[in-house]
């Protein structure tokens, strides 16, 4: 979003005038911490407005006839006019969403800390303090407006989100109750506390599921896999006396299709309930390179391969389209691959965290030390896991280190994973190690509610999956594949037909090869972040990685099949 203010900025100064707002305006951008003024963005809107009346009025040179020229101009000037005006309560809806993906694991701290010593004030900082994400800042911002109270800042807190997220007022109203709770009954109390959370996560995302299955199932048939087919039976139109234009496949498949799509993308991703985005990785990650974007000369080398070898096979019409789509492709994933890396290693290293915990807990309740406990987990704990707490141990050892600054400090095991279940985990191991032999217990729970807390995301992107990866699949593989295959007919079609009507001869064969290969392009773009956005939230580095790759193998199979088809 860094750029999309100073864009903002210059189409405001296209409308001087006097605007009015609304208080959803102001809210949003302040959810977001935007440095957008609400009036500027007001202003913005007009000025986009402006501009696409002045660039859509180009359409009258074309062969277009006038009333359909003019209300294109209205609908593209409108068009922009709310784009801009909404975009800001879109960022704020994605950024609440992600929020939410949060809140399990959020509340899942404070229950654990309470397991550990039952303190309310304590579990409630602590949850907030042990993740950098828009809801533990909120709850930070609750818990600084409650000092001097005898509140807490939970209650408030959670009501503020309850009416995105109802499960999370429960929670917490339970996670307070336990702390005047009786012994006895504490730990069932914090369970539920839990338990109404990870109930509500489930609830939700089901159906949420369940209401978009509908949405994407059209959106496949009558946006992708129907307007596809089409193009094979064009030819034959002017057999019936009605001639072909190239303009109006240009309007329907590269301008109205697209925006179609695309705003059926943005309500769907707008009314999902929760987000589970993967850790964030800065260019500051060591394992990063420096001067990522070089990386994208591979994107150079790439489209001069695709032009000359389209050209080569005698489709110079498809040449710069191949090029395009093929050099953004390899671009893209040559830049966003290495952060992918270190994902993955992230994920390698939660795989076993709860063996780990579980282990660790059960040697503390047996009256070991968490140091010792550790060591032992280092032994038996596989792969990566098993390599952090060796490094713990051997720190600890040589060192002499203290738990957490053996997992967090200087030279840390997790200083370079930037992880906020683990490094969450590695703060509550230094915790249980000044409590002793006591807190072996609520280590063991903590391995527990982890692998419950894993269950539910991936059960959530489980079900999600299921209605996304016909979308994927569309838009890498079979889109293209049909795509190619009926633009070869469509040429063929066209040879059979040419003695039938002059009008078949004008067919623009070549033309609409480009147009559809355009609409091939857009479709990764457009299509591939919704299926990453709904699966994990609308993540740069997922999105960029995902829809270079899928640019890389529609433009191959695309260009190929046209190719083989021709040879027909």
């Amino acid at each position: 979003m860094s750029a999309i203010p100073l864009v903002v900025g210059h189409l405001a100064r296209l409308y001087p005038w006097e605007v009015t707002y609304g208080d959803e305006l102001a809210d949003a951008l302040s959810f977001t911490d935007s440095p957008l003024e609400p009036e500027t963005v007001v202003r913005g809107g007009y000025g986009a407005g402006l501009l696409a009346l002045l660039c859509s009025s180009l359409l009258v040179a074309t062969p277009l006839p006038i009333l359909a020229v003019l209300p294109a101009m209205v609908a593209l000037t409108l068009l922009a006019v709310h784009a801009v005006h909404t975009l800001p309560h879109l960022h704020a809806a994605f950024e609440r969403t992600e929020a939410l993906g949060d809140a399990p694991n959020l509340i899942g701290r404070a229950v654990l800390r309470m397991q550990v010593q039952p303190s309310l004030e304590s579990a409630v900082r602590f949850a907030a303090d042990t993740r950098y994400s828009p809801l533990s800042r909120s709850l930070a911002r609750h818990i600084d407006r409650s000092i001097g109270t005898p509140r807490t800042g939970l209650l408030s807190f959670a009501d503020e989100w309850a009416d995105q997220f109802p499960a999370l007022r429960r929670s917490a109203h339970l996670l307070a109750m336990a702390q005047d709770a009786p012994t006895g009954e504490r730990g069932r109390t914090l369970d539920r506390a839990l338990n109404a959370m990870l109930n509500g996560t489930r609830n939700q995302m089901a159906e949420f599921t369940s209401s978009i299955r509908s949405p994407t199932t059209g959106l496949f048939a009558f946006g992708v896999m129907i307007p596809l087919a089409l193009v094979a039976l064009v030819p034959v139109v002017p057999i019936a006396g009605v001639g072909v234009n190239i303009w109006a496949f240009v309007v329907v498949y590269n301008v109205l299709l697209p925006i179609v799509l695309t705003a059926a993308g943005l309500w769907l991703l707008s009314r999902r309930p929760v987000a589970f985005p993967p850790p964030t990785v800065t260019r500051d990650h060591p394992d990063v390179p420096d001067r990522l974007w070089l990386r994208s000369a591979w994107g150079l080398g790439a489209a001069v391969f695709a032009f000359v070898g389209t050209a080569a096979l005698g489709l110079g019409s498809l040449a710069w389209v191949a090029a395009f789509g093929l050099g953004i492709g390899v671009a893209l994933v040559a830049i966003f691959k290495p952060v992918l890396e270190v994902r993955n290693h992230i994920r390698e290293v939660e795989a076993h965290l709860t063996d780990a915990l579980y282990l660790v807990g059960r040697q503390v309740a047996e009256g070991e030390s968490v140091e010792s406990a550790i060591e032992l987990a280092a032994e038996r704990v596989p792969a990566e896991t098993g390599d952090v707490f060796e490094r713990v141990a051997t720190l600890q050892r040589r060192l002499h280190l203290g738990v957490e600054e053996a997992f967090l400090g200087t030279y840390g095991a997790l200083r370079n994973v930037p992880s906020s279940r683990a490094r969450g985990t590695a703060v509550l191991l230094s915790i249980a190690a000044d409590e002793g032999q006591p807190a072996g217990r609520a280590i063991v729970a903590m391995a527990d509610h982890l692998e419950e807390l894993e269950d539910v995301e991936s059960e959530a992107k489980r079900q999600l999956t299921t209605v996304t990866d016909t979308l994927e699949s569309t838009t890498a593989y079979f889109g293209p594949l049909v795509a190619g295959t009926t633009v070869g007919m469509a040429s063929l079609l066209s040879g059979d037909v040419i003695d039938l009507t002059e009008e078949a001869a004008a067919f623009p064969t070549e033309a609409v090869s480009i147009v559809i290969g355009v609409y091939v392009v857009l479709l990764c773009f457009i299509l591939t972040p919704l299926t990453i956005g709904l699966r994990n939230g609308m993540d740069r580095a997922l999105i960029g990685y995902h829809v270079g790759s899928n640019l890389v193998s529609a433009i191959l199979l695309y260009v190929a099949t046209v190719f083989l088809v021709g040879l027909l």
